[in-house]
């Protein structure tokens, strides 16, 4: 049995991150640490579901679930779960302004389940979306074209922003083969 060490539970955040088949064994070992938070650095934490939530690993995430993770919003909001987001919603419009791990916020999460009409929802429940141009990212993951326009035209105005791979908007667009993408952020001045 793995020992609950802090460099153990680092290794099964790492693992909620993108690895499902060493998440489900150490959860295993570890139930215990199905909520369990690290701290990465001072004000900067995580639990293992917004670890596979902010990366859209919808595989992870959905096993954290059935293991009995809270659904927080930013994990609905990825998982395009249009009905729990707008109830979350009505249940507490604060939420439009939710931080996943790392402190993401709420519109990277929904950028990644490609599904407007939630981000429309969290816009109308007073959202902060001046993360709009770091949400591209998400919505390219997820191949959305509908989402980038939508962002475009929601305050998606920086498209010199890069990611934490140090690459731009197009670079991952077409790498990812997303020409339509490509070719969407190209006419809005992207180079």
């Amino acid at each position: 049995m793995t020992p609950t060490t802090d460099e153990n539970v680092r290794a099964f955040l790492i693992a909620a991150h993108g690895d499902l088949e060493n998440t489900k064994r150490l959860l295993a070992e570890h139930p215990e640490w199905l909520d369990i938070t690290y701290e990465w650095a001072e004000n900067n934490t995580e639990t293992p579901i917004q670890a596979a939530a902010h990366v859209g690993n919808r595989p992870i995430a959905e096993y954290l679930l059935e293991q009995g993770a809270p659904l927080a919003i930013y994990t609905a909001a990825m998982l395009g779960r249009r009905d729990d987001v707008l109830r979350m919603l009505a249940d507490d419009p604060e939420t439009a302004n939710a931080r996943g791990g790392h402190g993401i916020p709420l519109i990277s999460h929904a950028a990644m389940s490609g599904d407007v009409a939630i981000m429309q929802a969290i816009a109308d429940a007073g959202g902060d979306l001046s993360g709009a141009s770091g949400a591209l990212f998400g919505a390219i993951g997820s191949g959305s074209i509908d989402m980038v326009t939508w962002l475009l035209a929601n305050g998606a105005d920086d498209l010199t922003v890069t990611n934490f791979q140090n690459k731009t908007l197009v670079q991952v667009a077409t790498e990812r083969g997303h020409e339509d993408i490509v070719a969407l952020l190209k006419a809005h001045g992207a180079e």
